[in-house]
């Protein structure tokens, strides 16, 4: 903050000592940015991601049980995504893929839909992004593979507001044949212009964080190539997101990346990349369900990709623990990015 001050003369000495005496006993001002932090991990939670999870449960159960892309059901569920996040103020688009030919129906249309919302505040030269893929499989309405994703997102959406106090802008997106070979994502990221993919700071992924039998897993930073660890600046990714869960009280178990879900094509385009996941059909160790809780021997999610993949079955606990932490994150990306200060760092150094 600047100060004025007269420095025309003798007379001024005294009102200017004073003001300073004034200042030094003043309390310091609170940081926007911090207070945003831990206004979002206050506020977000598990119950304003529930009503969203029950309305994708209720647009399978109306759409054969599923929301498969492409579909009626998942149609309904990027109409609901987007009239959500358009009620918050966001501009909202939803751009089109193309679908993959044995997936193309005989007559009308051979596209799909994403959508993207972004903040009207902040650097949009500066885009903090934040994804979960909006599809199920066919075999099911898909409420944790990746409504429950999808939940967490749209709360910490909502939370955030359109217009927040921000450096960097947030983008959210909402991935479309994600159980198809990424195709909505990677068409997205393909698609960008060069220019607009470096506008990209970092890439945070969703998939799978209300597991029945829930873990608490950090994607980003883990291994020797890139494909594992993701592109320089993931590790410092997830250590945010490291640091987010344990303010929730849970020590998290980092992970390499795979091509298992919509980072894969941040990765391949150079995005700092990182992500957190409950678990899907790996089974919990001893040593896991003795920090976590929950059933060794047992699948983190035994409903996964099946009908039984509904609201009932989940674990909302950690579903709380996940948005509130990812929420914290995403306040603390939209600051600041941690991730330019690595970068240039290993520039330096090599």
């Amino acid at each position: 903050m600047s100060r004025n001050s007269d420095r025309r003369g003798e007379q001024t000495r005294p009102r200017l000592g004073l003001e300073l005496v004034q200042g030094a006993s003043a309390a310091p001002a609170p940081d926007p940015s911090e207070e945003l932090r831990r206004r979002m991990m206050a506020g977000a939670s598990s119950t304003g991601a529930w009503s969203h999870l029950a309305a994708l449960q209720r647009i399978a159960d109306e759409n054969g049980g599923h929301r498969a892309s492409p579909g009626p059901g998942y149609d309904a569920s990027v109409e609901y995504v987007a009239a959500v996040l358009r009620a918050a103020g966001y501009a909202v688009s939803t751009p089109t893929y193309p679908l993959p030919k044995r997936r193309r129906p005989r007559s009308g249309d051979r596209t799909c839909r994403n959508v993207v919302a972004q903040t009207r505040s902040g650097d949009p030269g500066r885009v903090v992004m934040v994804g979960a893929h909006l599809d199920s499989v066919r075999k099911g309405p898909g409420v944790n593979d990746n409504g429950s994703g999808v939940g967490g997102l749209l709360e910490i959406a909502t939370r955030l507001g359109s217009t927040p106090p921000i450096r960097n802008a947030v983008r959210f997106a909402f991935w479309g044949s994600e159980e198809d070979d990424l195709k909505g994502s990677t068409h997205y990221v393909k698609s960008l212009p060069r220019r607009d993919r470096k506008r990209i700071l970092l890439y945070v992924n969703l998939d799978m964080i209300a597991s029945p039998n829930a873990g608490y897993f950090v994607l980003g930073g883990e291994g020797k190539t890139a494909a594992k660890a993701g592109p320089p600046g993931s590790a410092q990714v997830a250590c945010v997101l490291v640091e987010h869960l344990a303010a929730v009280g849970i020590v998290a178990k980092t992970i390499t990346l795979d091509r298992e879900s919509d980072y894969a094509p941040f990765i391949a385009a150079g995005v700092p990349t990182g992500g957190v996941m409950a678990g899907d059909r790996w089974k919990k160790t001893r040593r896991q369900a003795s920090r976590w809780g929950g059933r060794a021997g047992e699948r983190f999610d035994p409903n996964y990709h099946t009908r039984h993949d509904r609201l009932a079955h989940l674990d909302r606990v950690a579903m709380d623990r996940f948005t509130r932490a990812v929420a914290g994150a995403v306040a603390r990306f939209a600051a600041g990015s941690p991730v330019e200060h690595a970068q240039k760092r290993e520039q330096h150094a090599n």
